[in-house]
């Protein structure tokens, strides 16, 4: 999903984490994508069910390996600079689709999750629009070493909160979103183009060589 892209533009994964076709939080990865591509970036829309993936199981994975939907998604975060999901929100919480994939995801090495920057967004019908879920799903991406973006986008009520072109429907919601966007794309492309120091990012130690190191899905 690409519009007049520059050559240096930033990568960006956009997706709804959820499997519902006519999910809220799928048409605001879709509108999320249409500001990312106006503001000049490069974005690769999915879908949750482009991952698809069992229940993690240790066991599993001895066997047979990684999944095709734990590779695929992991194939399409390191082409990324960023990635941004719209996540529903389960009992307060993250869903479990969504969970499951970053605990697949987590065992590649080196890590994907690593030193990539990442938006969230959810919607609701709730009037907190699924805000609480996000500061769940923050913990394990910042564990693995993502740099998520201070500033997240909530939309409640989001059954009545979309109009029939698909922008926002609420009042100042539209311009809140462009807003938060355009200041992440800022921030990735300022980290991308312009970084000129090495960095080292090790919130997650599972790609060192030393010993004892915690593997974090299942111990």
């Amino acid at each position: 999903m690409t519009k007049d892209v520059d050559p240096g533009a930033v990568r960006m994964l956009v997706f709804g984490a959820a499997l519902r076709a006519d999910s809220t939080n799928a048409r605001l990865a879709s509108l999320a994508s249409t500001l990312l591509v106006e503001a000049g970036a490069e974005v690769d829309l999915a879908r949750m069910r482009d991952f698809d993936m069992p229940l993690y199981d240790g066991d599993v994975e001895a066997d047979e390996g990684l999944p095709a939907g734990a590779l695929a998604l992991c194939e399409r975060i390191k082409r990324c600079d960023a990635f941004v999901i719209s996540s529903p929100e389960y009992n307060a919480s993250v869903p479990g689709l969504l969970k499951n994939a970053i605990d697949w995801v987590s065992r590649v090495r080196p890590q994907p999750f690593k030193t990539k920057h990442a938006l969230l967004l959810s919607s609701s019908p709730s009037l907190v629009g699924g805000n609480r879920g996000l500061w769940a799903l923050r913990v394990p991406l910042e564990h693995l070493g993502t740099r998520v973006y201070p500033d997240m986008f909530s939309l409640p009520r989001a059954h009545e909160g979309f109009t029939q072109d698909g922008r926002l429907a609420q009042p100042g919601s539209q311009e809140r979103l462009a807003e938060i966007i355009s200041g992440f794309i800022q921030l990735v492309r300022a980290d991308v183009q312009f970084v000129c120091l090495q960095r080292l990012w090790y919130e997650f130690p599972g790609d060192r060589t030393d010993a004892l190191v915690t593997q974090r899905a299942e111990d």
